[in-house]
């Protein structure tokens, strides 16, 4: 007699995005308008972001990425420049760094928030240290004016990473209006998406001309306002330049899903709030949480296991792909890979540790109460 056949469990994903019909008849308009490279939607996000977030201005960019690269230019940065960056982040952050000539220095975090703070940056400044950035680990908040004013005396410039921060608060308004220089992404990743896409926001109007004449090849006149001004207008290339632009049909997505924010982020905060009431008794774990000065938007729902839970971390990761569980590493320290071996100038144990032994659990906005439970009951038997 045969045994019956075991049908799996469905994987429940890391994140799935909330996108659905409204962005896919947005996405159709801008196709049929024949606007489907940069133009006047592209603009009209920009004018939206800048506003919801209370930033002088806001300017779309092709990744998050390339608006570090960009955002680095501007601020000067270049060969013989040294720019504190924390480990702790995706590779892209030191990668910034790389592509302007700068050397990234790295440096540790606050075990609590995962970010840099004052204390972390303090030990690595030197003369030649031109630029910080601060990365809003996992969407939460840094405490970025503190930062500023620890550094901005010293002449040294804060850029702002908040790729994962869309809706995350600091003191009361948003991520996005307290550096000068801010940097989002709209990864499928993050809260808000138009598949790839990135924005920074500005706080002197200048440097934001300047940013489109970087992402659009460096041009005095974009080729929109060509397209709208009539007549004949010959541009001229100012600078070099990259091609580091958004599309039309990628705005309308965004601005489909930047009308969507605030439910989002109400949702993962609930979420995130049912997860910690399961996890409250466990002493031997400890859930990302708000910093005292802000709220995240638990664009990442990371745990950190002491060291005396029962199990190693990659052995937890292994249980949950086993239940159909999705599950990531906690975030990668970047001086420990081999492309940045060179930069890697001593340990830092806060980050080495919450690389090794933390991890990030699926949160996405439309994520059942049944599927929660599923994930929860997995570490729940871990503990026993």
């Amino acid at each position: 007699m045969s045994s019956p056949v075991q049908t799996p469990l469905p994987t429940i994903p890391i994140i799935r995005p909330w996108i659905g019909q409204e962005e896919a008849d947005a996405a159709s308009e801008a196709i049929r308008s024949g606007w489907i490279a940069q133009g006047p939607g592209v603009a009209a996000l920009e004018r939206e972001f800048a506003a919801m977030v209370g930033a002088a201005d806001a300017v779309a960019v092709s990744n998050c990425t390339t608006g570090l690269h960009l955002a680095l230019l501007v601020m000067g940065i270049g060969p013989g420049d040294e720019v504190v960056v924390p480990s702790f982040s995706f590779i892209a952050t030191t990668n910034a760094v790389l592509y302007v000539g700068a050397k990234p220095v790295f440096c540790d975090i606050d075990e609590l928030t995962g970010n840099v703070t004052v204390e972390t940056l303090l030990p690595h400044f030197t003369a030649a240290t031109k630029a910080v950035i601060v990365v809003d680990q996992g969407g939460v908040p840094a405490d970025i004016d503190a930062i500023r004013a620890a550094c901005e005396p010293a002449g040294i410039q804060v850029l702002e990473d908040a790729a994962c921060a869309a809706g995350s608060t600091y003191k009361g308004t948003l991520v996005g209006s307290r550096a000068d220089l801010v940097a989002f992404s709209f990864h499928p990743r993050k809260l808000i998406t138009s598949g790839e896409g990135g924005m920074l926001t500005v706080a002197d109007p200048e440097r934001g001309s300047r940013l489109r004449r970087l992402r659009e090849h460096g041009m005095s006149i974009s080729a929109a306002d060509r397209h709208k001004g009539g007549g004949l207008v010959f541009e001229e290339y100012l600078e070099t330049g990259f091609n580091y632009r958004m599309t039309d049909i990628q705005a309308a997505v965004a601005r489909v899903q930047l009308g969507k924010l605030e439910r989002i982020v109400q949702r993962r905060r609930e979420l995130a709030s049912r997860y910690h009431d399961a996890f409250s008794s466990i002493d031997t774990i400890r859930a990302v949480t708000d910093p005292s000065y802000g709220t995240t938007n638990y664009q990442s729902y990371w745990i950190l296991l002491d060291s005396s839970f029962p199990v190693g971390r990659n052995e937890l990761m292994a249980r949950y792909a086993t239940a159909g569980v999705s599950t990531r590493r906690g975030i990668m320290a970047a001086h420990l890979e081999p492309a940045c071996a060179a930069y890697a100038e001593g340990p830092l144990p806060v980050t080495e540790r919450l690389t090794a032994q933390s991890l990030i659990l699926p949160l996405y906005h439309d994520f059942t109460s049944d599927d929660q439970d599923r994930v929860i009951q997995v570490l729940l038997d871990a503990t026993r």
